[in-house]
């Protein structure tokens, strides 16, 4: 197992593939969420800003990186919005906010709106799970409107944000107390969540420190882990991103691999049946691209390399590229362009396209 350290101290990277995102008024921001995964939202005079939200704190869940993905194009201020933690009821998971996903908005020019959810509906399939879960949209947009008149950067008002979580997190556990009575759905443990917020409410130190033990036992949990869609032949390595303030950003590359001074640092997509990977899992692979592009200092037992960034798309089909239909053949190219600008590299199966 390799153990990688590199620094990032900014990102250069032009997206090619994000769609089209539709606009709606403040008036439906509601509507929105409920509709689309991003958007762009008109303020009136104030301004626009491209919305991103995300269905549970937790990164593996409903493509969150995709969502965010998308309105990295948009040349105005890109917002996401995230729950300090969502619980599905004791049937379902509950999932809480770390740092480190924080930190990597920044990064990404992304400003970060910490949310509750306040109203949803019991679920028809369990009886003690609830779903289709909805923010406080009058919250939501006071914050957007806050956000539009802030002149700092979105890492100053994520770390101003990350001051309040510990009452963010008390206002949700009131809100699912509530949910609970209303439903009758049992939610997990509110001695559990209180624990936690009695620490978040000690402030931001005593949150990132919670947040990088918990992102480190994750780290290595996912490095000794290969999940049955991967299709990958090389050895996993651990890598860990220091930023310009000190902060680390905890990851895994499904394979890795050294020729001579070059260190090849591949994410892996997969799909069993289809020609290429689903989009959601191609835009999730071009946001750690995003972070591999630009890595710097990057080194394993103080030996310096220059770093890859792969991104690796397999099929249980036996693909060829004239088989491709003209919506995957686009797909590709958009890639091919994409890795072509930013430098970095493509594998279909077991060939470079790039």
């Amino acid at each position: 197992m390799k153990q990688i350290r590199a620094e990032i101290t900014g990102i250069r990277y032009k997206p090619f593939l994000c769609r089209t995102l539709d606009t709606f008024s403040i008036s439906s921001l509601q509507i929105a969420l409920a509709s689309h995964a991003s958007f762009v939202l008109n303020v009136g005079d104030e301004g626009s800003v491209a919305i991103s939200w995300w269905v549970s704190a937790k990164r593996t869940r409903s493509y969150p990186y995709m969502r965010v993905y998308d309105t990295l194009a948009f040349p105005g201020k890109k917002v996401t919005v995230i729950p300090i933690f969502k619980d599905e009821g004791v049937e379902g998971d509950r999932d809480f906010l770390q740092w480190d996903t924080i930190s990597l908005m920044s990064l990404l020019g992304v400003y970060v709106i910490i949310a509750f959810y306040v109203d949803a509906e019991r679920s028809s399939h369990y009886e003690c799970k609830i779903t289709k879960q909805r923010f406080d949209s009058r919250y939501l947009q006071k914050t957007i409107e806050d956000i539009l008149s802030y002149q700092s950067d979105p890492l100053h008002w994520n770390i101003a944000q990350v001051e309040s979580v510990g009452a963010i997190c008390q206002r949700a556990l009131e809100s699912y107390a509530i949910l609970s009575a209303k439903l009758s759905v049992p939610m997990h443990s509110a001695a559990s969540a209180s624990k936690r917020i009695e620490e978040l409410l000690k402030g931001k130190d005593n949150f990132m420190k919670l947040s990088r033990g918990l992102a480190q036992k994750a780290q290595f949990r996912e490095g000794h882990t290969m999940q049955p869609k991967e299709s990958l032949r090389g050895q996993k390595a651990i890598l860990t991103i220091k930023n310009y303030l000190g902060g680390y950003y905890y990851f895994t590359a499904d394979e890795a691999w050294v020729e001579g001074n070059d260190l090849y640092l591949v994410e892996g997509k997969h799909t069993a049946s289809s020609n290429l990977p689903a989009m959601g899992d191609i835009k999730d692979g071009l946001v750690k691209m995003i972070l591999f592009s630009n890595l710097q200092n990057t080194e394993i037992d103080t030996c310096r390399y220059n770093p890859i960034a792969v991104l690796k798309l397999t099929s249980g089909k036996n693909v060829a590229l004239q088989s491709l239909t003209v919506k995957e053949d686009e797909i590709l190219e958009g890639l091919k362009q994409e890795a072509s600008y930013n430098q970095f590299r493509i594998i279909l199966n077991d060939t470079f396209l790039v």
